[in-house]
């Protein structure tokens, strides 16, 4: 049951960035973490977002402009060693507070608190009409690519700073897509080490035995999702399902800040 449980949220969750203003990893990242330890739900996000940028990059990454590349994704493949190292590093350090509600103990913890956080604000903000009418001009770009990176490394949200900072680079539509692949590969491939070194550090106590097997099933089953949702739909902003979803986010992230998830 737990099987089938993750793997259709992992493929309904996947399935509704086809329908909504979020990204894949903005999405995937509460849902997994209704299920995983938030550490091993971030590095899972991840592992689904590398895919499906790589497989952004065998269709378009022709067009990506590698200066932009060089300028934005490298300072932020930099700063996602931080952001990642900050993630392990939360993860590590003990409760701040328990409680008891409804007959069932809870723990608030740092790493909880701290990713359901940035959940819930990147969710209001990616709703909010002036965040999205932000466009830097390009000299802004390395510091992009620092927030940016940053973000993606503690938490998986990169995607909103991305595109602020992106839209104004005087990239064409084809160009767009291939260059912010390129900086999120650059991102991704850079906090998997990073994770991949703390999980070893910690034994893979998070990902062992049938728990190692389930994340693999999420993972090809959210990657499954993206994969037909982008083949058979175009992609719409619905603002009713947009909202829909940010609710949903904000509850999880509220959920895991104050320890009932």
């Amino acid at each position: 049951m737990d099987y089938f449980v993750v793997c259709l949220a992992a493929l309904l969750a996947s399935g509704l960035t086809l329908f909504s203003g979020f990204g894949l990893g903005t999405i995937l990242t509460p849902v997994f973490a209704l299920f995983f330890p938030v550490p091993a739900a971030v590095a899972m996000t991840a592992v689904v977002h590398l895919a499906n940028n790589l497989f952004k990059i065998g269709l378009v990454g022709r067009d990506a402009d590698w200066r932009v590349v060089a300028r934005f994704g490298l300072p932020a493949a930099l700063s996602a060693i931080l952001g990642a190292s900050l993630l392990a590093l939360f993860a590590n350090l003990p409760a701040m507070a328990s409680y008891e509600f409804a007959g069932s103990p809870h723990e608030i913890t740092p790493v909880k608190a701290v990713i359901g956080l940035l959940i819930t604000g990147f969710a209001l903000l990616e709703l909010s009409p002036r965040f999205a009418a932000l466009a830097f001009p390009p000299r802004w770009l390395p510091l992009g690519g620092l927030l940016s990176g940053f973000f993606g490394g503690l938490s998986g949200n990169q995607g909103a700073l991305r595109s602020v900072f992106l839209i104004k680079a005087g990239l064409s539509k084809e160009a767009y897509v291939g260059t912010g692949a390129a900086c999120t590969v650059l991102v991704d491939i850079v906090r998997l080490v990073v994770y991949g070194a703390a999980f070893h550090a910690g034994g893979w106590a998070m990902l062992d035995g049938n728990n190692g097997v389930l994340v693999l099933a999420a993972t090809l089953s959210a990657f499954v999702g993206a994969w037909f949702g982008k083949k058979l739909l175009k992609k719409l902003t619905l603002r009713f399902v947009e909202l829909t979803v940010a609710v949903l986010m904000v509850v999880i992230g509220l959920g895991l800040t104050s320890g009932l998830i």
